[in-house]
């Protein structure tokens, strides 16, 4: 079952200890309007998978951020959210993966329920009902392809 969070206020998430981001809730209109980003659009064809998710996660992120806590300057001074230091925030590769995962896959988690199927335990066919009937009798073998000489 499919269950809907109305509520659709911000929520605190930790990426790392000491580290937490307040982020607004995965919406459609928050996913559509960061593949309208620019910096999204402009991404050359030839690109990796993975800089692609790169970019595509900062954009996220700065339309998603509204405030965070335990994140500082270089002489560490608190520094509030901004454009710039989003992105340097998403450069961390232990925050981009616990960005990607706290926040990105939930809202993608919806691919895995849209079926309503769960996949059985132990392969593809366990549990599973025979919908053709048995055969009669077996098919006879057969002939083997001549050849012309």
């Amino acid at each position: 079952m499919l269950t809907l969070d109305l509520s659709n206020e911000p929520r605190w998430h930790d990426l790392a200890p000491g580290v937490r981001v307040q982020l607004r809730p995965l919406t459609t209109a928050l996913m559509v309007a960061t593949r309208s980003d620019p910096d999204v659009e402009a991404v050359p064809e030839e690109i990796s998978d993975e800089e692609r998710a790169l970019i595509f996660a900062k954009a996220l992120a700065r339309r998603a951020v509204l405030d965070w806590e335990g994140v500082g300057d270089a002489e560490g001074n608190v520094i509030d959210p901004s454009p710039e230091a989003i992105d340097a925030l998403l450069d961390i590769w232990p925050i981009f993966e616990a960005f990607q995962l706290v926040y990105v896959s939930k809202g993608l988690l919806l691919e895995q329920e849209k079926n309503v199927s769960a996949p059985s335990p132990n392969g593809p066919s366990v549990g599973a009902t025979a919908t053709a009937r048995p055969a009669r009798k077996p098919a006879k073998t057969a002939r083997a392809a001549q050849t012309s000489r």
